[in-house]
């Protein structure tokens, strides 16, 4: 069995998101969308209501399991037998801070990273810009799920 792990913030998560589970579904039998938890960051949702919002879009996806984690990378891999690590590209700038975590997470665990390119569609959108609108009251209808809709706006 081919298993990645997707590890983000996914505070929330976005298009750009849910276009590399989209299209990773393809390359591995299970996926492990992880929601990691770093003590040093501030986020707009607790690690509860993220794992909500990706069961929201992916509660019927049979090969998306969702989950959160502390720690490394590459050891939450192992733990859950994971042979890569997925991670999705926007721009050149997340290429070369990525290589450097990939090369580092397979000297480390022998966990090898799969990157996908975010589609032309989607490549602006990251969560920052997403809270960023939700501070200010906008809307993020275009940028995010529709089903995690509901949960943004406590409808």
């Amino acid at each position: 069995m081919k298993r990645a792990v997707f590890p983000g913030s996914f505070d929330p998560i976005t298009l750009g998101h849910t276009d590399v589970i989209d299209r990773a579904l393809r390359l591995f039998d299970e996926l492990i969308v992880a929601v990691g938890i770093n003590v040093n960051k501030q986020y707009m949702f607790d690690v509860e209501t993220r794992v909500r919002m990706i069961e929201a879009v992916y509660g019927d996806e049979s090969k998306v399991k969702v989950d959160y984690y502390t720690g490394l990378t590459v050891d939450y891999a192992r733990k859950k037998g994971a042979e890569f690590i997925l991670r999705g590209l926007r721009n050149p700038t997340d290429f070369e801070f990525e290589k450097s975590i990939a090369q580092t997470n397979r000297m480390l665990g022998g966990v090898d990273t799969v990157f996908i390119l975010t589609s032309p569609e989607t490549s602006h959108i990251s969560s920052s810009i997403v809270r960023d609108i939700l501070r200010n009251g906008g809307r993020v209808d275009k940028l995010v799920p529709a089903a995690v809709l509901p949960i943004l706006y406590k409808k």
